[in-house]
């Protein structure tokens, strides 16, 4: 007792348990170096990995102009591998030892103890060690020139002995054929030594890109080692019931486990499901159920459970559809399973699973026989799909199972939009593996027909002008409210605006002020079209379009305008070079950290963001792709950060002009560019930081970021 109070508690701090990147996250142990310098400062030239050995590779740049580097042994070390002729396969191009490897190998087996601890805001996160690596310099580069010599030395031998040997006389050869290999003698070879070394070399590398300190992705994936669910959802490994936390100090006996009766596999009872923690009631209601109201779920786990963590515990394991919760196909469809009706792989059922899906967010009615066309499933997988979510009609179709969630779209607005993201990626990449076209229909060769309609043309057309007198009056009003609103949030004092439409082609002296004073320019895009450097056409910046009612982003007076503005600036000031989908991407990231009603989410337009981008001071990269590259619009358009303001500019555009014209290239070409282009002799560290805020080295060839097809 003494001890005790001698030594109070000071601090009680909670603990979580991150899963998120408990398979995935790795513990480099790097040689000692300097406190001064870390890794994260040396550029990384490339990466690889073997994942069944874990073995890792680095290619490490060395500082050449360090004054402890010895310029004349890098230039012998050089001159031993390569030989004086340098050329594609060299090792050192530059004629110069500028770079080092290194080797991983397994520090120990049982990483089970080891975890990593991120400290923030009095918490304490664990994430499990999934492996620990220790880099090691590589000494290869040695072999290498040992190869070389010995080539050299029997080249000189074979070249000496040439001019006296005469024919060789033909000789009698003995041909043996092998017995049949035993099993045990097969057991033997398979345990040698020589088989496994062989074995492992066999295993492929896998390229890896490699991302700094600082980069936006590193920032990303760190966010992945807090506890996501905080609340409690997911952290129920440390969160114990006492009888749990007693059965784990004393388990049940064999004996006593065997006399319980054993109920089926695919039966659970409701006093057993409230057991389970939150995040497993959620899986096996939605896995058995398939389509549940929101409503409905909460009933089924009890008046106690918070709604807010079964929002972050439903989304996990289900998508939204007409306001209603359907399991996402690889809950239902798990890795490595296959269709009991064809044996298709559980991919490819997951992809038209999600085709099915998705169809029921356009419409509540979907035709077998269209769905079978696009995935090219046999039926019985295509009525497996619509079962799960999908009643029939006769002489009509298939329709959704239950009514449209009204009240929960209203309820919660944030998640509608966050799942309709997702739906967005998911219709993506359909349309991608679908060949799909806008209306979400298989593109057909001229002539062909397509699928019997279960409507007559009479009446599609019928449907068609009554849809739309019906929103004729609607669009008419929303569109005078909304001329209403930007002539009120445009017109100044002493400045009188013409009440005229403005149309598409209308010139901009129409738009003038009608008073002495100096005229001013109010039409939308006036000042837009001087700025951007690609020149947009005049009459996209100064027509009246909008997204969701809100005006062009040249309209710096809006909010959504200044927000999205502000977003691009910032990004582009963090990463020079971005595809306009990983900038999408960044932007649904960005989304997703901002409160809900927050302005951003009423709506962004993808040109409503490529005219923000080209307004902010950047450029579009027309890179040259290859023929026959898998890259999708959105990943071939490449857009640059111009003018940031510091000294490397001159030279980053002169990069860029080089990747105008060509989709890869070698860093000397580069080198030499950026020397006759800027009139210096550019030293190694000045090409290093451009080449790292531009591009990415992948097979010893350097890519605009965001372009290379790996």
């Amino acid at each position: 007792m003494a001890n005790e109070e001698d030594d109070p508690v000071v601090q009680e701090i909670d603990v979580y348990l991150a899963k998120s990147l408990a398979e995935k996250l790795y513990l480099f142990q790097y040689p000692v170096r300097p406190a001064s310098m870390t890794y994260d400062d040396i550029p990384h030239l490339s990466a690889k990995i073997k994942p069944k050995q874990q073995k890792v590779e680095l290619e490490m740049a060395i500082d050449t102009l360090n004054p402890n580097y010895c310029r004349s042994k890098g230039e012998q070390i050089a001159l031993n591998v390569d030989g004086a002729c340098a050329d594609e396969s060299s090792t050192y191009s530059s004629k110069l030892m500028d770079k080092q490897t290194f080797c991983s190998s397994q520090s120990t087996s049982n990483t089970a103890r080891y975890a990593a601890a991120l400290y923030r805001q009095g918490e304490l996160h664990l994430t499990p060690l999934h492996g620990i690596l220790q880099l090691r310099p590589s000494f290869s580069y040695l072999d290498k020139a040992d190869a070389k010599h010995r080539e050299r030395e029997a080249a000189n031998e074979a070249g000496d002995s040439s001019q006296d040997e005469a024919e060789e006389d033909v000789k009698q050869i003995t041909v043996r054929f092998s017995r049949p290999e035993s099993e045990q003698a097969r057991q033997r070879r398979v345990q040698s030594y020589e088989f496994l070394q062989k074995k492992h070399a066999e295993e492929p590398w896998v390229h890896l890109h490699y991302y700094g300190l600082r980069d936006s992705r590193s920032e990303h994936e760190r966010q992945y080692l807090l506890c996501q669910g905080s609340g409690g959802v997911e952290n129920t490994e440390l969160v114990k019931s006492p009888s749990e936390y007693l059965m784990m100090l004393m388990p049940p006996s064999p004996e006593e486990e065997k006399d319980k009766p054993v109920a089926p596999s695919n039966v659970l009872s409701m006093a057993q499901l409230r057991t389970l923690p939150l995040a497993d009631q959620i899986k096996i209601l939605m896995k058995n159920v398939k389509v549940m109201p929101f409503a409905n779920l909460m009933s089924l786990l009890g008046p106690s459970i918070d709604s807010v963590a079964v929002l972050r515990g439903i989304q996990k394991v289900a998508m939204l559809v007409q306001g209603n919760w359907v399991v996402k196909s690889d809950i239902l469809y798990p890795k490595d399973s296959s269709s009991p009706h064809s044996g298709v792989p559980a991919e490819v059922l997951c992809r038209g699973r999600d085709f099915v899906m998705w169809k029921f967010t356009q419409s509540r009615w979907v035709v077998r026989k269209e769905v079978a066309a696009v995935t090219k499933l046999c039926t019985e997988d295509v009525k497996d799909f619509l079962e799960h979510m999908a009643v029939v009609r006769v002489n009509k179709g298939w329709e959704f199972i239950l009514p449209s969630d009204g009240d929960f779209i209203k309820k919660h607005p944030d998640v509608v939009q966050r799942q309709h993201m997702l739906w967005t990626g998911i219709q993506a990449k359909l349309e991608k593996v679908y060949n799909l076209v806008k209306e979400g229909l298989p593109k057909k060769p001229d002539g062909q027909s397509g699928p019997a309609a279960l409507l007559s043309g009479d009446q599609r057309v019928q449907a068609a002008k009554s849809k739309a007198q019906q929103n004729h009056a609607l669009l008419e009003r929303e569109l005078q409210r909304r001329k209403e609103q930007m002539r009120a949030a445009t017109v100044l004092p002493g400045v009188r605006i013409k009440e005229e439409p403005m149309s598409e082609g209308e010139d901009e002296e129409d738009q003038d002020a009608e008073e002495d004073e100096e005229p001013m320019d109010t039409s939308l895009g006036g000042g837009l079209h001087d700025r951007l450097a690609n020149g947009l056409p005049s009459g996209r910046a100064a027509g009246g379009d909008s997204f969701n009612g809100h005006p062009p982003p040249g309209c710096a007076s809006t909010p959504v305008a200044r927000e999205l503005r502000a977003f691009v600036e910032a990004t582009f000031q963090r990463q020079f070079v971005l595809t306009l989908s990983e900038l999408k991407r960044l932007f649904n990231l960005h989304l997703a950290s901002l409160p809900p009603g927050h302005t951003l989410f009423s709506g962004i337009s993808d040109r409503m963001l490529q005219d923000t981008v080209l307004a902010a001071g950047c450029k579009q990269i027309l890179v040259p792709f290859p023929p026959q590259t898998a890259a999708s619009p959105d990943e071939q358009k490449v857009f640059a950060l111009w003018e940031s303001g510091d000294m490397s500019d001159q030279h980053r555009q002169v990069l860029l002009e080089i990747f105008s014209k060509n989709y890869r290239v070698r860093r000397n070409m580069i080198q030499s560019r950026l020397t006759q282009e800027c009139g210096e002799d550019l030293s190694k560290q000045e090409v290093d930081k451009v080449l790292k805020d531009c591009c990415v080295s992948y097979g010893g060839m350097w890519y605009l970021k965001g372009t290379v097809q790996s």
